[in-house]
């Protein structure tokens, strides 16, 4: 998830907002990094009422550690009645509709997609997702690399280090399950040095991945989803081309926990000038959800985007 403005697979786990390292139950700020516990101390998480739509959730399906079958629960446990389900790169394959509702909770499919913007590397959230046949081939391209470069960095781990690793490549993994499994195995190295030492950019046992490029993915997010909006704008490092990226799409994440003060008068000026939605979530990766998002209030705007939920209670 994406320190302070750095999204772009170039700063170890230490060095992001909050400088804190997901654990269960933990925030983490994207795929390849992570902020603390999610608690909301920041003005860009601060809401004037009760949260009840958190909009930045993962899962299982990629880099978080909650289930889907644990999503309602989770979610009741934190007050919510809306969750949306945003792995990385990935639509989750057991959500079955765009809406769904399981045991009183809905449940957004979404997607949150690494896109190339040239200079800096962006996250998009597409709301709502249907899977049309580009898209699916998309994200079957992005999971195939994905796989493909864990098993690379997991070879140049197991062979610096002269262990063998408790994790086998698969669709959706990410560097965050490697800095687990060398966490847990006999090396001398915890989650954080993972990142510190072997596995960050630039580091012995660093692979590049590939990634969307920006228009190619507005294009195919816009095609599949109810509405698109971008990720976390305090984290890039060039915060005004981003909200100018924002600006070309239907929404910005305007509630989130940077874990530090941010400007959040830019993105609401942004937001109005540009006719934009505005979301927010708490980009968790276990199980406390909620750490930021919407009221009943702030969400009505969204709620008119999506669609209904197909009931699957029975």
């Amino acid at each position: 998830m994406h320190g302070p403005g750095e999204t772009t697979d170039t700063e170890p786990a230490a060095a992001v907002a909050g400088g804190g390292i997901v654990t269960d139950g933990g925030t983490a700020i994207d795929d390849e990094t992570a902020i603390d516990d999610g608690t909301a101390t920041d003005d860009a998480a601060i809401v004037d009422g009760e949260v009840i739509a958190d909009l930045h959730t993962h899962t299982t399906a990629s880099d978080g550690t909650l289930r889907i079958e644990e999503v309602p629960a989770a979610a009741r446990e934190a007050g919510l009645d809306w969750v949306a389900v945003t792995d990385h790169d990935r639509i989750h394959p057991g959500i079955d509709a765009p809406v769904v509702e399981r045991d009183g909770v809905r449940i957004v499919r979404g997607i949150e997609l690494r896109v190339d913007a040239g200079v800096e590397r962006l996250d998009l959230l597409g709301y709502a997702v249907r899977g049309t046949d580009p898209l699916v081939a998309e994200v079957d391209r992005l999971q195939a690399d994905r796989q493909e470069r864990g098993a690379r960095m997991l070879e140049r781990v197991e062979q610096r280090l002269g262990v063998t690793l408790d994790l086998e490549p698969r669709p959706g993994i990410g560097r965050p399950h490697i800095a687990r499994a060398i966490d847990a195995s006999s090396a001398p190295y915890d989650y954080d040095a993972a990142f510190e030492e072997l596995i960050g950019d630039g580091g012995p046992c660093f692979v590049a991945r590939e990634v969307t490029a920006l228009d190619r993915g507005i294009e195919l997010l816009r095609d599949a989803c109810a509405f698109v909006g971008l990720a976390h704008p305090f984290r890039y490092r060039d915060v005004d081309a981003a909200l100018d990226v924002a600006r070309r799409l239907d929404a910005v994440e305007r509630w989130y926990p940077y874990g530090r003060d941010v400007d959040v008068d830019l993105v609401d000026r942004v937001a109005a000038s540009a006719g934009l939605l505005r979301t927010g979530g708490s980009d968790a990766h276990g199980r406390a959800l909620g750490g930021a998002g919407l009221t009943t209030d702030t969400f009505e705007p969204i709620r008119e985007r999506l669609p209904e939920p197909d009931d699957e209670q029975g």
